[in-house]
């Protein structure tokens, strides 16, 4: 069985945080939208060296209402509430402070449109075939986050579910992934 985190390895000490929320250089994150709980929906984060980042679980049906983006010891990262009177509407917390919103659009390229405080951002669908592949811009249009089908070392495409995701230096990797989990749940991949 083909192994779904990257090959490529980095050093690292062990008095390095595990989580790191914001990076001065690019990350290579895989995201593989399973849980690693049996019979849960939701998706594990890999680092570059094939430790476990994040994880999303969610009990509850697909695209259920609420779910918890946790670190690698299960604590929790980010609350994602679905509100239920906004139609297409989420809505991110972090430490119980409202944190992010997300409104989900039907036409066009883009997928979805984020304000986190006074920024905005937006989740393009990238059209590669079938596989589940997004970027992740600002309203200049620069991309902070890219996400598309991986490959294994040897050149393989691997299956739709597993996603290499490559972080602009500078951006909040727990943002990053609260607003990913957000997509997945519009798209009904979690």
């Amino acid at each position: 069985m083909a192994k779904v985190h990257p090959q490529e390895q980095e050093s690292t000490t062990s008095s390095e945080s595990h989580v790191q929320c914001v990076s001065n250089k690019g990350e290579r994150y895989t995201v593989w939208m399973k849980s690693l709980v049996v019979h849960s929906n939701g998706c594990t984060v890999y680092d570059s060296n094939g430790k476990i980042v994040y994880r999303v679980d969610n009990y509850d049906r697909k695209g259920g209402r609420e779910v918890n983006l946790m670190d690698l010891k299960g604590n929790v990262v980010c609350t994602i509430k679905k509100r239920l009177l906004a139609f297409r509407c989420w809505e991110g917390h972090k430490e119980e402070q409202p944190w992010f919103q997300v409104k989900r659009c039907f036409t066009g390229k883009i997928g979805c449109t984020i304000k986190v405080g006074s920024q905005e951002l937006c989740i393009e669908r990238m059209s590669i075939g079938k596989s589940f592949g997004f970027r992740m811009v600002n309203k200049n249009g620069g991309i902070i986050a890219e996400a598309k089908q991986k490959h294994s070392s040897s050149g393989i495409l691997l299956s739709n579910d597993v996603l290499t995701l490559d972080l602009e230096a500078g951006t909040d990797h727990s943002l990053i992934m609260a607003l990913i989990t957000v997509y997945g749940l519009i798209c009904r991949k979690m």
